[in-house]
């Protein structure tokens, strides 16, 4: 009898491993992916691809293809961390990111083809590809603050977005500064969840590396709240970044669109009215 019992105690232990290692991030792209899609009445016809190394988005809107490099997936631990990485790169097609870095991408083509020099032409292609492989500061929070959007839409807890980004490698003023990875854009994310969907920040994320983030974000967060101007600033400064994101989405929508992804009307309705402030 205790021979069985032993038995079935190193069964069970040596199953778990085996069921823990069942989940794999690239394996969940399609099925996240879709939700986010389905949820959000963005085209259904989308695929996602996952590559090894970083691939421009700027043809999303004529291939239905979304590119989700690997690396990136990495540091995903669950489904809300794998809509993270997704939903961003889907923000920055949504807020044409994409779009603008083909248009540049064209352009120094052409010039790089003029050039009868050869080291010139090298020159200006390899600044083409920076272009393609880089967004700006900006251009980049404005993807992650869609993207939280997208998450919700979809069902997926924001805040891992807070996460992934603070897993991933930061900047060198971070570490100068002893600072989380990529803090600014966290401590972005943060404060728009905070303005728009002060319930997802109170429901909160229950991993160790939020609680750190927390941690360390609490004493400005106290400062403020006690503060009447640094409060009155602060509410000021999102309910700005608000107006700019309603008016950035009238303009989006009547642009027209040329093709699915352009004229996905709904996501942009959804994504204006699912603050839960006025």
């Amino acid at each position: 009898m205790k021979k069985l019992i032993l038995s079935l105690f190193l069964a069970a232990s040596l199953a778990v491993p085996s069921l823990a290692a069942t989940w794999s991030a690239v394996d969940r792209v399609p099925t996240v992916g879709k939700q986010i899609l389905s949820k959000n009445s963005l085209p259904s016809d989308t695929t996602f691809v996952v590559t090894e190394t970083a691939v421009s988005n700027s043809t999303s809107n004529t291939n239905n293809e979304i590119y989700v490099q690997k690396t990136d997936l990495g540091y995903t631990g669950n489904d809300n961390e794998v809509a993270a990485v997704i939903a961003q790169e889907i923000g920055a097609i949504i807020n044409a990111n994409a779009s603008k870095k083909k248009l540049v991408s064209n352009i120094t083509s052409a010039i790089a083809g003029s050039f009868v020099d050869t080291g010139l032409e090298t020159t200006a292609l390899a600044a083409n590809e920076l272009t393609l492989n880089n967004m700006s500061e900006k251009d980049q929070m404005n993807a992650d603050i869609t993207g939280v959007d997208l998450m919700i839409q979809a069902g997926y807890n924001p805040l891992a977005m807070i996460v992934v980004l603070g897993k991933m490698p930061g900047s060198t003023l971070d570490l100068l500064k002893s600072q989380p990875n990529n803090f600014k854009r966290t401590m972005y994310i943060y404060d728009y969840l905070a303005y728009n969907y002060p319930s997802k920040v109170k429901a909160g994320y229950g991993c160790q590396e939020y609680k750190n983030f927390l941690a360390y974000i609490q004493p400005t967060l106290d400062e403020r709240n006690s503060n009447s101007k640094k409060l009155a600033k602060w509410e000021k400064e999102q309910a700005k970044i608000k107006k700019e994101r309603a008016k950035q989405i009238a303009k989006y929508k009547a642009t027209g669109g040329l093709n699915g992804w352009d004229a996905s009307y709904t996501i942009l309705k959804n994504l204006s009215e699912s603050s839960e402030t006025n």
